[in-house]
């Protein structure tokens, strides 16, 4: 539990201090509520600097109740590693049953502190309950993963006076912690973990496919020795029935470890406990990569990792640059073309790294060598074939990016009444997997073509709540972003794909989340790295826009994309130094590169894509 501190002025209390030494900041208790009365806020300060180390104050003696509760909240706000400074403002039994680390709850601003009602009579009050009331924003449970949540939030927390010490202490409150957004952002910050895709290799190196698995770790708080235990737990429960990890079942951190931080040279040891002695060198060095994916993605200096058994016996080591041939790694890949329709609705390309705007025609039949008229493309992952949906809708063709190839038939085509009742926009992943969408409303299906060839596989979707409008399939293969109608409202939701036990079964979509829970139209989106896509919508109440979305619905810090009026379409990379792309229906084609204002590149080109 906690207190909001974004915004507003803070109403200190007698004894309540607050002052930074040497980058430490101490807090104590806030505004002072009533015992009795009207409904108090636990009331908000500014966000302090990233740089900045919070401790809270423990609780003065006589404290009354609501300074307990008041002190008791802004402890669960520091960065008091094990809180225990929020341990001393509960009873004994109380500091040794309550578990702060089993779950947190995010509210829009921070709880509501109301009094319960008093006892009666002329008797000393000995004991009171407090309710703690919100709104719902989200929940981050034991493993640390995020999701979004709605509703009312209301819980008690009961006090009783100590007839002994006569002080005031909480001897019954919820398990896990509970805070205002502003503060959960400022006290945590979300990292992905990388697995491995199960029975997925990619396209013809056969690489192991690298999943990220984004959690929230207390920023402040031994990070890095916070992400490598979650990350040698395992992989949290929505996305583990798709991937494997090469760590042994039970490998931990040895006893005592904390503090892990890279050496002078950029170099991290990581003693390990459990049956690693055992492992062969392959596993071992799967093993050091998923550490290096992971922890590069908190400390991008981090140049090697040293894996250590009992006995600090040494397993493997392994440097960056080895891992990234050591694993298929999508924000690692960096695509040689941008692709879009020109004016003619054939398929153009530019040099990803040029700043020119004269694209040309692709090799092939559905560039330089063909009359076919196409409304949407995509580009296999190792940018050697392409398929492309027709200016109809009706029909998917797909071809080599090579001359001299013929174009053959449609593998897939739609009976819909109009054109924006049929085909969407295919999309490929790493393993050369083929996906499209027939927003049919007689039958919609979304189908998968193993290796872009052979008959269309029907995917099932059991838990759909609407119509398929948009499919963008992640690199890894096992997730897969889809834009949902229902009742006139176009949502962004993230699915996880089961390939099925037996070649025979039909793979399937399951447990559909929001990505995007507070835009209620989404016009469009694309993939922008392991864990993000960037989409364009309308906010409930507001106007179009673009952001940067993270696939379990959180909210990322950092800039948006420059505002871009009437976008149709977007593309981006997982390789997020790539610029991002858009089609708009003022400025055709345009392109936003880092630090750069939009430049346009062809004012009649629609549809544009990187590879997948």
């Amino acid at each position: 539990m906690g207190a909001d501190r974004e915004g507003g002025v803070r109403h200190r209390s007698g004894r309540a201090v607050a002052y930074a030494v040497c980058g430490v900041v101490l807090l104590a208790g806030c505004a002072s509520m009533p015992d009795s009365g009207d409904l108090r806020d636990v009331e908000s300060t500014p966000r302090q600097d990233t740089g900045v180390r919070v401790f809270a104050m423990p609780p003065a003696d006589d404290a009354q109740p609501s300074e307990i509760m008041q002190g008791f909240l802004e402890a669960l706000t520091s960065d008091d590693p094990q809180y225990d400074t929020a341990r001393k403002y509960l009873t004994t039994d109380a500091a040794r049953t309550w578990r702060p680390e089993e779950s947190a709850t995010v509210l829009a601003n921070g709880p509501s502190v109301v009094p319960g009602p008093q006892p009666g009579g002329r008797e000393p009050i000995d004991s009171l309950t407090y309710a703690l009331t919100g709104s719902r924003v989200a929940t981050v449970d034991t493993q640390q993963a995020y999701a979004p949540d709605t509703g009312a939030y209301r819980t008690k927390v009961h006090l009783i006076k100590d007839a002994k010490s006569g002080q005031w202490r909480i001897d019954a409150l919820p398990q896990g912690v509970v805070m205002g957004k502003s503060d959960f952002q400022r006290n945590y910050t979300s990292v992905n973990k990388y697995y491995f895709a199960s029975g997925t290799k990619a396209g013809p190196t056969g690489q192991p496919v690298a999943v990220a698995d984004p959690v929230f770790v207390r920023s402040k708080v031994d990070p890095m020795t916070q992400v490598v235990r979650s990350l040698l737990a395992g992989p949290t429960k929505w996305l583990g029935p798709v991937v494997r990890s090469g760590f042994p079942t039970g490998t931990a951190l040895q006893k005592g470890e904390s503090g892990l931080a890279p050496d002078d040279q950029n170099g991290l040891t990581v003693p390990l406990s459990g049956k690693v002695s055992r492992i062969g060198p392959a596993q071992c060095t799967e093993m050091a990569t998923q550490l290096l994916f992971t922890l590069r993605n908190l400390t991008p200096t981090l140049e090697s990792v040293e894996l250590q058994g009992p006995g600090k016996h040494r397993l493997c080591d392994l440097t960056a640059e080895r891992a990234e041939s050591a694993a298929w790694h999508a924000s690692a890949q960096t695509p040689e073309f941008l692709y879009f329709l020109d004016g003619k609705h054939r398929l153009v390309r530019l040099p990803t790294g040029s700043s020119g705007t004269s694209a040309v025609p692709v090799p092939g039949p559905l560039g330089e060598e063909g009359g076919k008229e196409l409304q949407s493309v995509a580009v296999s992952r190792d940018e050697h074939t392409v398929a492309g949906v027709g200016a109809d809708g009706k029909s998917l063709y797909v071809a080599s990016l090579a001359s001299g190839g013929s174009l053959g038939d449609a593998v897939v085509s739609s009976r819909g009444a109009t054109p924006d009742d049929r085909l969407t926009t295919p999309s490929w992943d790493a393993s050369g997997d083929l996906w499209v969408a027939d927003r049919d409303r007689r039958d919609p299906k979304l189908y998968v073509l193993r290796q872009g060839a052979g008959k269309p596989v029907q995917v099932s979707l059991p838990d759909l709540p609407g119509r398929v409008q948009e499919v963008r399939v992640a690199a890894d293969g096992v997730r897969v972003a889809l834009v949902v109608e229902k009742d006139d409202k176009e949502s962004l939701l993230i699915g996880r794909i089961e390939r099925g036990s037996t070649s025979g079964e039909s793979p399937a979509v399951v447990e559909l989340r929001s990505a995007a829970p507070d835009l209620e139209q989404v016009t469009t989106m694309s993939w922008a790295g392991d864990s993000r896509l960037v989409v364009a919508g309308l906010e409930q109440g507001g106007v179009h826009q673009m952001r940067y979305v993270q696939v379990d619905g959180s909210t990322l810090d950092g800039p948006a994309p420059a505002a871009l009026s009437g976008v149709k379409g977007i593309a981006s990379s997982e390789d997020e130094r790539v610029p991002l792309v858009a089609y708009s229906k003022d400025d055709g084609i345009v392109r936003l590169p880092s630090g750069a204002q939009w430049q346009k590149v062809d004012k009649d080109g629609t549809a544009p894509v990187y590879p997948g």
